[in-house]
């Protein structure tokens, strides 16, 4: 007779939405992957791109042992190794790094692959490169500058509104979020709500499938949305409808914001933003008179020369209006602020060396190619496919083909960073260790334990960093604890402790949602004035204006270099694609189709382009290729395509990347969609 069983665990992917699942397994075999039925906001439901996870797990190229390059880096040529032989050349190359060079010399670059606390970007490796001296990784590319922006409104990088209060919003603004595709549960709270009589609307440069489907569509020209954030309250000021009691209560700097707003009428805001004064004085007034109302917002807005900053104004609206004192109310970017680990415990800070320097993951091209005092001497990357994610896709290209580059490569299957790689590990995937699991979308939190065997000789990172440090010879106990010991740690802090979330509590019910306030700031902000800001100090002191406003994208708002390249590239999240997780995979590419490029008919007839044409996307970083779509799901001078395509797929070698600039935004950000290009069909 079969043994079946049914195990409990989370998505641990780059997504809000950070589902809890349940595996059933038969005779140690994982034969069914379903959403938990239980948990209150997953409620049964996976997305596409995790329907088909357990073909992926078993997927025909699923790295199964360690490998050495034998050929030239970017060949993609190996032989199999044991993990004794690639842990001790790994050892022996670090070692000697840090001879010559000193820990600084190596970096380790993790990106979102896994979002876990134990096996991702939360915290794997993180005590051994803290004991090795090893540059600091700076987590820049995805929603950086708005956590940075959002700190400096609200007081905590990672605080707002909990977007499952959303249902009880009267209007509901989704600002650059494109729900249906990257947050789908959050979509049956938004429905609840509009049964209830709220108006929902989109603010998007392009009609996704998220904009097609609410009340409103406004399509302001990308990196424009500060802008029509001030115009927006210029129209609730004018109308008397902001909230003098919380602006004398609980905000900081209202009478120099007030006289910004000031700056900012409809007719202004119209030719900053592309938008008609009819527009933003119907949405103004629908702001002005509207309790709760509740914005969502996600990481596209802040990808350009000004992207904290929007981030930061857009954080400001609630403030004028005082939606922050209503449950439904506020702005909500990230809730990962109500996780209260002991990230230092974690991490283990206390084995690290103060004012180690830190390399922007955005700048990895130009980071490799011109660091000194040291070079980047070693590179370990986990979680990551950066010549897929990563801007100016050829300077990274060249820099990890550098001769004197030792990387190594933890990963599931051979990507187009793996084929730079001087060792490849094989990985672990979701269903096969433990971890522990948060959200920056909702405030639950899970426990994913193991349901599977791991596959031939795949280890969990963990174990990997553990072995390493054996290797190594490190002997501090930090170095070795158990994954249920570092979930322990994580979670053994006072604030854990009052709501009794313990491991045990979590192995044994699988999730736990936390005890959040429906309306968590109503009463105070976590800043140092205890206010909303929208006058900040610790802005000045960086050197910024202290003064939540605009400031204008950088490409796109260049009319010069609009001459040469006078199209505003939007490249975004697919429907089937992850960042770059599955872009490699048979199931999902099918279910993508071909790589397209959308321009407005406009645009289309001025080049001589139909549906179905081959292109070229060009600027002066590179180019890629793909197919012509015609459609007025975009605007005049604005292009639109997605993310996630693999170089390696790719005839041309290339996707959007080639084209996106490595430069910092205004908090130190990617800009991927501040990029001018031009579109041509192919000879």
């Amino acid at each position: 007779m079969a043994i079946e069983q049914k195990v409990r665990g989370a998505c641990p992917l780059d997504c809000p939405d950070t589902c809890s699942w349940t595996v059933t397994v038969r005779d140690g075999v994982a034969v069914k992957l379903e959403g938990d039925r239980d948990h209150p906001y997953t409620r049964g439901a996976l997305c596409v791109k995790m329907k088909d996870y357990l073909d992926y797990t078993r997927t025909p190229n699923r790295l199964l042992h360690p490998l050495r390059r034998v050929g030239p880096k970017g060949a993609g040529r190996f032989e199999r190794v044991s993990w004794e032989a690639a842990l001790v050349e790994i050892a022996a190359r670090l070692k000697e790094t840090i001879a010559q060079f000193g820990g600084e010399a190596i970096w380790p670059y993790h990106g979102t692959g896994n979002m876990g606390l134990i096996q991702g970007s939360g915290g794997a490796g993180r005590r051994l490169w803290n004991a090795l001296g090893a540059s600091h990784h700076g987590t820049t590319i995805c929603a950086y500058a708005g956590n940075i922006g959002t700190g400096y409104t609200l007081g905590h990088d990672r605080v707002g509104m909990d977007p499952e209060t959303l249902d009880r919003a009267k209007l509901i603004l989704l600002w650059s979020a494109n729900v249906l595709s990257t947050h789908h549960h959050l979509w049956r709270v938004i429905d609840r709500a509009r049964r209830q009589g709220a108006h929902v609307v989109a603010i998007d440069p392009v009609r996704t499938r998220t904009a097609a489907a609410v009340d409103e569509h406004l399509a302001p020209l990308p990196g424009t949305d500060a802008a029509l954030a001030l115009g927006l309250l210029h129209v609730v000021v004018a109308e008397g409808a902001e909230d003098r009691d919380f602006i004398a209560r609980h905000t900081l700097g209202w009478e120099a914001f007030r006289a910004r707003i000031q700056e900012f009428p409809p007719e202004r805001v119209a030719a900053i933003t592309g938008l008609t004064v009819a527009q933003i004085v119907s949405l103004g007034r629908r702001l002005a008179h509207t309790r709760p109302t509740g914005i969502r917002l996600s990481q596209g807005i802040q990808r350009h020369a000004g992207g904290g900053m929007a981030i930061r104004t857009i954080s400001c609206i609630p403030g004028v209006t005082g939606d922050w004192r209503y449950p439904g109310g506020g702005a909500g970017y990230d809730t990962r602020y109500f996780f209260q680990f002991d990230w230092d415990g974690l991490w283990g800070e206390r084995l690290g060396r103060p004012g180690r320097r830190t390399l922007s993951m955005v700048r990895l091209g130009e980071n490799l190619l011109e660091a000194r005092d040291p070079p980047v001497k070693a590179l370990f990357v986990n979680g990551s496919n950066p010549v897929a994610s990563v801007p100016d896709q050829n300077a990274v290209r060249r820099g990890l083909a550098r001769d004197d580059l030792f990387t190594v490569v933890v990963d599931h299957v051979p990507t187009d960073t793996t084929a730079y790689a001087d060792i490849v590990l094989p990985a672990t995937m979701a269903v096969e260790h433990a971890d522990l699991i948060y959200s920056y979308g909702h405030v639950y939190l899970n426990w994913n334990a193991p349901a599977v065997a791991p596959p031939a000789e795949c280890l969990p990172i963990s174990e990997v960093f553990r072995r390493l440090a054996q290797q190594l010879g490190l002997n501090h106990p930090d170095l070795y604890a158990s994954d249920q010991e570092l979930a322990a740690t994580a979670l053994d802090t006072a604030e854990m402790r009052r709501q009794g979330l313990t491991l045990s509590r979590l192995q044994r019910d699988g999730w736990v949602r936390l005890d959040v306030p429906a309306a968590p700031l109503a009463d105070g902000f976590p800043s140092p004035s205890g206010k909303l800001e929208f006058w900040s100090e610790r802005m000045a002191a960086a050197g910024h204006d202290p003064l939540a406003g605009y400031t204008p994208p950088g490409e796109t708002a260049d009319a010069a270099l609009g001459q040469r390249y006078p199209l505003a590239l939007i490249a975004g999240a697919s429907h089937n694609f992850l960042n770059s997780v599955f872009g490699g995979d048979a199931i999902q590419r099918r279910r993508e189709g071909e790589l397209r490029v959308v321009l407005n008919p406009a645009d289309a007839a001025r080049r001589g382009l139909a549906d179905g044409t081959p292109v070229r996307i060009f600027n002066d970083r590179g180019e890629f290729r793909a197919l012509a779509e015609v459609s007025d799901s975009v605007r005049p001078g604005v292009v639109g395509s997605v993310k996630g395509f693999w170089p390696m797929h790719r005839p041309d070698g290339a996707n959007a990347n080639a084209t996106t600039s490595g430069r910092p935004s205004d908090f130190g950000g990617a800009v991927f969609h501040d990029n001018r290009v031009e579109v041509a069909a192919l000879a």
